[in-house]
């Protein structure tokens, strides 16, 4: 069932938040070996669904009442056990909610677990010392992606109607195209960021909403945006939504980039934009302009060194706490430059001006969400994407610049492959803009699945 059904029927008492919680409870016991929810607390979880009950009970009209929420490893959550799938954390208890979390609970929503991440949130695979991999549910060969793998794989199981995870990079984009779910990355500051963890994607990370449909986002969304004076970057964002039609829809099969797609994802985005188009939008086929210099390749040693800077005396101490792959970027991260790090500033900032310049000229953006779908568990990308070798990072293509331009974006199903491996669509629009994102999204949406 949809967040939205749950918390109707919940609201006019045709079943309760403690029945519902049971429910998401035995849903994920079920699916142990997929390890989308590395950590539970029935006790907790049902003590926090009873009070919701009592809420109704007293009078209280909750948008989210009983809705089950699964969120991310890295976002505090005030009692839970919250480990950013790191040794370091092993036991850390969170000792308060942060802002987007203490929001769901006013809404009356309940947490039945934590979702895996990789280690520090830093890995487009997700898997951790702590707890493992997680597997994709449509074949538990693959891997769903990350970080935010845990969240998506839990949504795109059925075990919860939601799921919060966080996107530095696309996070919370790729991992839901992969599985098959929307994942929705808000305007920089549109949501408050923390209390929780010190953040090592300085300036770029982001609550993120996960859920099978674009509605079940908008939901969860107007309930955790707005500004808190405890986030100083949080940030008004405009309140009435544009009608679709009067908007200027650009669609970009490669977001400008000489990089590689499989053709199933080229082809797949080609005909949704042709579907899209017969409604009557207005689409022109436009590249953003890219000046000499940005690439994802460029803007790297900003996570490598928030990374070295959070973790580099741990890491001196003993290596072997961490994940191979997170330990190989903090070393990088010790070993940048100041003129380095300089030089990763001036690129992120040249990109976040190369999408204003664009988006004087278009109001949505419409690019691929991944160049490839999802690939063996234990790598850390695909071999080959398009015909041409691929690097561990040639997966990742098309959402780390969003971040830099702190633009909101959202990841809408598209279609599959021939053995059923989902990808999905891509939609950006300037800072600001998110309902109006959102309510394109959902027109978007009705239209690929008709």
């Amino acid at each position: 069932m949809s967040a939205r059904a749950i918390a109707a029927d919940v609201s006019a008492g045709r079943t309760n938040a403690v029945e519902t919680a049971t429910a998401a409870l035995a849903r994920i016991d079920a699916a142990k070996t997929l390890n989308a929810v590395v950590t539970i607390d029935p006790a907790r979880t049902l003590s926090d669904a009873a009070a919701v009950d009592a809420r109704l009970r007293s009078g209280e009209t909750l948008p989210l009442a009983g809705v089950p929420v699964v969120v991310k490893d890295n976002i505090w959550a005030a009692g839970w056990r919250i480990t950013q799938g790191s040794r370091l954390f092993a036991d850390f208890i969170a000792p308060q909610d942060a802002v987007a979390i203490a929001r769901l609970r006013r809404a009356g929503a309940v947490i039945v677990g934590i979702g895996a991440t990789s280690e520090f949130a830093s890995k487009g695979v997700t898997t951790s010392p702590l707890f493992g991999p997680t597997r994709h549910p449509r074949d538990p060969a693959m891997t769903p992606g990350g970080s935010s793998g845990g969240p998506a794989a839990a949504v795109a199981a059925g075990l919860v109607p939601l799921a919060i995870g966080t996107d530095a990079g696309g996070s919370s984009r790729r991992p839901p195209a992969h599985v098959g779910v929307a994942g929705f990355k808000p305007s920089y500051g549109a949501i408050p960021y923390g209390p929780g963890f010190a953040e090592p994607f300085f300036g770029l990370s982001v609550i993120a909403p996960i859920a099978a449909d674009v509605a079940d986002i908008a939901l969860a969304f107007e309930a955790m945006a707005g500004v808190d004076p405890r986030d100083p970057d949080s940030a008004g964002i405009a309140q009435e939504a544009r009608d679709i039609v009067s908007l200027r829809l650009a669609f970009s099969p490669r977001l400008g980039l000489d990089v590689a797609v499989d053709d199933v994802i080229a082809n797949g985005l080609a005909s949704a934009v042709e579907r899209i188009a017969a409604t009557g939008l207005r689409i022109a086929q436009r590249d953003p302009l890219w000046p000499a210099g940005p690439t994802e390749e460029a803007i790297m040693p900003l996570q490598h060194a928030g990374l070295a800077a959070l973790y580099g005396n741990a890491f001196r101490k003993d290596p072997s706490i961490f994940d191979p792959d997170i330990a190989r970027q903090i070393e990088r991260g010790l070993s940048w430059s100041g003129t380095d790090i300089a030089g990763a500033l001036v690129a992120s900032a040249t990109i976040a001006h190369a999408f204003a310049t664009f988006f004087t000229e278009a109001d949505l953006l419409l690019t691929p969400t991944v160049p490839c779908v999802a690939w063996p568990l234990t790598q850390l990308g695909p071999d080959m994407i398009g015909g041409r070798p691929a690097n561990p990072r040639a997966h990742a293509v098309f959402t780390p610049f969003v971040n830099h331009a702190r633009l909101p974006a959202i990841s809408i199903p598209c279609g599959t492959d021939e053995r059923g491996l989902p990808f999905g669509l891509q939609i950006i629009a300037r800072r600001g803009q998110d309902r109006t994102l959102l309510q394109a999204a959902q027109h978007i949406e009705s239209v690929l699945r008709a």
